[in-house]
């Protein structure tokens, strides 16, 4: 298990333990659909990936409950998240 998931703060950080599994759940959809990664690390571990984008501020839930990219104009900005599902 990721040593950042055992402690408090980033379930903090996120809001509680819900909207963080939402979070990584729909941040490791948008990256294994061929988002790109926000964070540069030596691993190919998605989920490490993921961590270091929250911890780092890089992503978030906006109140529609979509991952936003930390920086982008506004709620109607489209998060690269890959191909739709309508277009597989």
């Amino acid at each position: 298990m990721l040593e950042e998931l055992k402690e408090e703060q980033i379930v903090n950080k996120v809001g509680g333990r819900f909207k963080l599994s939402t979070l990584i759940q729909k941040r490791l959809v948008a990256l294994n659909r061929g988002s790109r990664p926000l964070v540069e690390l030596q691993t190919k571990n998605p989920m490490e990936v993921v961590i270091q984008e929250i911890m780092q501020d890089k992503i978030y839930l906006d109140p529609h409950g979509k991952v936003a990219i930390a920086g982008e104009k506004g709620p109607d900005e489209a998060v690269d998240a890959g191909p739709n599902l309508d277009d597989l």
